[in-house]
């Protein structure tokens, strides 16, 4: 009994992952999907305010982002209306800042810098400390 109970988990696990790979990040829950096809790539489409996430839904053999971007920038211009101006992301997933009719482009992510002042040492209570200082800087 114990054998079946552990490759039902198992089945559990790996359903769970699969069923993650397409799903949108925070930003993008609840956004309308729209699924499209560019030159073999396909994509499910998200547009939420003046961003889009690409989330590359077909399997290809060692995708270079050189050849998956202008794809997903196709599909993500179709699927808006609106012109591609920023991307970041990887073959699998692409999140591009949008210019529409009328609209600014988005303001560009900031990201976190932090660099290490030195060695960690032994603080209050015998616990590990580090010494770091973080800035934002613009993605």
């Amino acid at each position: 009994m114990s054998r079946h109970l552990e490759s039902m988990r198992y089945i559990a696990i790996a359903l769970t992952l699969l069923a993650a790979c397409d799903t949108p990040s925070l930003p993008f829950r609840g956004a309308p999907l729209s699924r499209i096809v560019v030159d073999g790539s396909s994509f499910d489409i998200r547009v939420h305010d003046r961003r889009a996430e690409a989330i590359r839904t077909n399997s290809e053999w060692a995708p270079r982002m050189s050849t998956v971007a202008p794809r997903a920038v196709a599909a993500i211009e179709q699927a808006s209306g609106c012109t591609v101006k920023r991307l970041r992301g990887d073959q699998a997933m692409i999140v591009a800042d949008l210019k529409c009719k009328g609209q600014d482009v988005p303001p560009a992510p900031q990201n976190l810098s932090c660099d290490s002042n030195g060695a960690p040492y032994e603080g209050l209570g015998g616990e590990m400390t580090y010494d770091i200082s973080c800035s934002l800087t613009s993605g």
